[in-house]
């Protein structure tokens, strides 16, 4: 029989899942979807869509949503381009993809076959932090069905090391998914603003940042196991990618911040210069992570500037 130690372990436990939970229908209710949803194959896509013109896709980075563009520079955009903003399957309100693990070719196919069905055809891909992934699959895997891509403070090569605690722990068997349902929210609710700053460092966090972007969404216990695989894959998968970068034909556009010490220039931009003919590179002086909430002219007006908007027919 089990003593009264590990009984009240197996309690505390049930209780804070159940607290998770509860935790997971307060945000869904607080943090609602916005847009409208597109079903490919069977997965429901969440994504919201502003403006004419040629089409642009933006796809949010780790453990974020698409109200991460929503609150920065889709209007900015919408005044230019079709802008489609997705939730990447798994985050936000989008489906995940049923079977083993989605890799970047295979989600960045889901989006644009969302995308044609949207009748927005050769889109430009935007992808910021781990969907710079997203953006370097395009252009290696489709280059016939894009016009170009702008990999924002993007992921673009591989790295040694671990890239944090939390996912050390979310990745282990059995753990993991425990430590999922039954620390993530109860924890992370309090530390959530805390995270943040790091992000955007050194640039200033904008008032009620984390509401605007809906960062409450990634305390989600599936969200959060969905980020682990996603960024613990990753890796490998640049690994592979990376070699190939000297077949692309299409324009890419880099736009980095200088201080960005999550997803360094150094490894993810300079890197990729000598073998990509087509790349262009915008630095924005003394940015961080998220140049796209810290200096949003910026960041547009290096779009327009390489991808010119297209004039539509009467």
């Amino acid at each position: 029989m089990l003593g009264y130690g590990a009984l009240g372990i197996i309690g505390l436990l049930a209780g804070l899942a159940l607290f998770s939970l509860w935790g997971q229908h307060r945000i869904e209710r607080e943090v609602p979807p916005i847009g409208q949803f597109i079903d490919i194959d069977g997965v429901r896509l969440h994504y919201i869509e502003r403006g004419r013109g040629q089409p642009i896709i933006l796809l949010h980075g780790a453990s974020s949503n698409l109200r991460d563009f929503a609150s920065s520079i889709v209007d900015a955009l919408a005044r230019d381009y079709r802008v489609l903003a997705f939730d990447r399957p798994g985050y936000g309100y989008s489906q995940r993809l049923p079977g083993d693990w989605a890799d970047p070719a295979r989600v960045m196919d889901l989006i644009l076959r969302a995308s044609t069905q949207l009748g927005a055809e050769q889109p430009i891909v935007l992808g910021h932090s781990w969907s710079g992934a997203l953006v370097m699959a395009a252009l290696v895997e489709y280059p016939d069905r894009i016009r170009g891509g702008v990999s924002l403070a993007g992921v673009a090569g591989h790295w040694a090391g671990s890239v944090g605690w939390t996912y050390d722990i979310g990745k282990l068997p059995v753990i993991g998914p425990l430590f999922a349902w039954t620390m993530v929210y109860p924890v992370g609710r309090d530390h959530i603003h805390d995270a943040v700053v790091g992000v955007l460092a050194p640039d200033a966090v904008p008032p009620a940042y984390v509401d605007h972007i809906g960062g409450r969404l990634a305390l989600r216990p599936r969200s959060f196991l969905y980020n682990v695989e996603d960024t613990t894959r990753l890796n490998e998968y640049m690994q592979n990618l990376s070699p190939r970068y000297r077949d692309i034909t299409r324009p890419l556009l880099i736009i980095h911040g200088e201080a960005d010490t999550l997803v360094p220039f150094w490894n993810h931009g300079r890197r990729v210069l000598p073998v990509v003919q087509h790349a262009q590179v915008v630095m924005i002086p003394g940015a961080g992570h998220a140049p796209h909430h810290a200096h949003p002219s910026a960041v547009t007006h290096a779009i327009v500037r390489s991808f010119p908007p297209t004039v539509e027919s009467p």
